[in-house]
């Protein structure tokens, strides 16, 4: 008989849930945290390449974003949140900008800046409003391309796939063919050793990158090291936030402004992917009301970047969704109670996973060889998952048109550029009926009120 767990607790527009209390051990989600603590990893050559900052200042600011990302399924947003990977390269080119010197600065007004409007956003309700009345065409058009721009950061000139090609292209296909096979699926139903492999979702694939990359001398060997992790957070505090070197003149906040509304346009097409898989995923679990909301959302991730913009500032940035490991949760929620009682369950020791392998030396120094292959997979994981939830927001073949010149344009020129023609293009095509989005049957299975369909 299965135990009956806790009812969440109400604090105002948050549901409180504790593990133990109120979901139980998900061992499958936390030990595949243990390792994806790759992906988290994979932010310190991004700081110590445009701040300068030594690994251990680096894996502390890592450290700090991971104990907030906790802060997402015990609040109530049944999500495994990440970074705001699409927006990196947008950040990045914005720090460029800027002396060495003055990048923490630079990034520190940015970060301040995109967590409050992003509270302004979720406190008014503004947030819930503007995902519901957005076009069709234009959701879809945001979400498709920053899946295109996830893929296009692996293969462009000089990115990861050009260090690891053989080590990406066997893990990437293996954890496609675990993930989304037909064939597997149906292997599953008759093996349970398939079954258990296809419940790891991506950490086979992770953990045999770190025997193929060696072996086709795409990487060294790992050299085991035992022990705890000591990251640096005299030097994270006293170098690299407000308190230690000042707040940033009022200028660089005015200068932050078109960057802080091109990075928060990708927040947006988070924000419709997450509440877009979980609807595909509620029709299989009728046991469990799980309701995403995006003002709650907004909240948490913007208290994040807050947060972070004064304690440790980060420019991988807090956003509302990884993407990669939603889905993958997900997949396995839909199998029922059996195989994952509560999406806050699989969303949350997945991250007290990630947390625990943070501080553990030997699973660190493991994965360090291949921590851009499990950068990479993350990225075309999400981007597949992006383009699949992107198509099903249009709701007619006028829409899927409208996306793809949308998701092109953002995907080449940048978020802020695609958003504008989004705008544009749909005034000039629905005019008067801006807002009505109208279906043609395009997708004769999708919910009226929802972007994806049930299956």
């Amino acid at each position: 008989m299965s135990r009956s767990y806790a009812a969440p607790w109400k604090a105002g527009p948050f549901d409180v849930r504790l593990p133990f209390v109120h979901y139980r051990f998900e061992w499958r989600d936390y030990t595949q945290g243990l390792v994806m603590c790759a992906v988290d990893l994979g932010a310190i050559p991004l700081m110590q390449e445009l701040l300068g900052m030594p690994f251990e200042a680096a894996l502390a600011i890592v450290v700090l974003n991971g104990l907030l990302y906790l802060l997402h399924h015990m609040l109530g947003d049944p999500v495994i949140p990440g970074w705001i990977t699409p927006a990196i390269p947008l950040l990045t080119l914005y720090l460029n900008e800027f002396p060495v010197e003055q990048r923490v600065h630079a990034l520190i007004s940015f970060q301040l800046l995109l967590g409050a409007f992003s509270i302004f956003m979720g406190a008014t309700g503004l947030a819930a409003r503007v995902v519901r009345f957005v076009p069709n065409a234009l959701r879809a058009g945001i979400v498709i391309g920053a899946g295109l721009a996830a893929v296009q950061g692996v293969f462009a000139a000089g990115g990861r796939f050009e260090t690891f090609p053989w080590t990406i292209t066997i893990a990437v296909g293996i954890a496609f063919f675990l993930m989304y096979s037909g064939a597997f699926k149906r292997l599953q139903a008759r093996s349970r050793a398939a079954d258990f492999i296809g419940s790891l979702g991506i950490l086979p694939a992770i953990l045999l990158a770190v025997v193929i990359a060696p072996l086709f001398g795409e990487a060294p060997w790992p050299t085991i090291e035992w022990g705890v992790s000591t990251p640096d957070f005299v030097t994270m505090f006293t170098e690299y936030t407000v308190f230690g070197v000042g707040l940033p003149p009022l200028m660089m906040f005015v200068t932050a402004v078109p960057t802080v509304l091109a990075a928060y346009i990708v927040v947006f097409g988070d924000v419709i992917q997450a509440k877009s898989v979980l609807a595909e995923a509620d029709a299989y679990r009728p046991d469990e009301k799980v309701v995403y909301n995006p003002n709650r959302a907004h909240l948490i991730f913007g208290g994040r970047n807050v947060l972070m913009s004064i304690f440790g500032p980060d420019n991988a940035m807090c956003g509302p969704l990884w993407a990669a490991m939603h889905v993958t949760t997900t997949e396995r929620y839909k199998k029922g109670p059996a195989s994952m009682q509560s999406i806050f369950g699989g969303a949350g020791w997945f991250r007290w996973g990630t947390n625990t392998g943070l501080f553990l030396l030997p699973i660190v120094s493991l994965l360090q060889p291949i921590l851009g292959v499990a950068l990479a997979l993350t990225l075309l994981i999400q981007g597949f998952v992006s383009i699949r939830v992107g198509i099903m927001e249009a709701a007619s073949r006028t829409d899927l048109g409208v996306a793809g010149i949308i998701a092109a344009i953002l995907a080449v020129k940048g978020a802020a550029w695609g958003f504008a023609a989004g705008i544009i293009l749909c005034l000039l095509i629905y005019t008067v009926d801006f807002f009505k989005n109208d279906s043609d049957g395009l997708f004769a299975d999708k919910p009226a009120s929802e972007g994806a369909p049930r299956v």
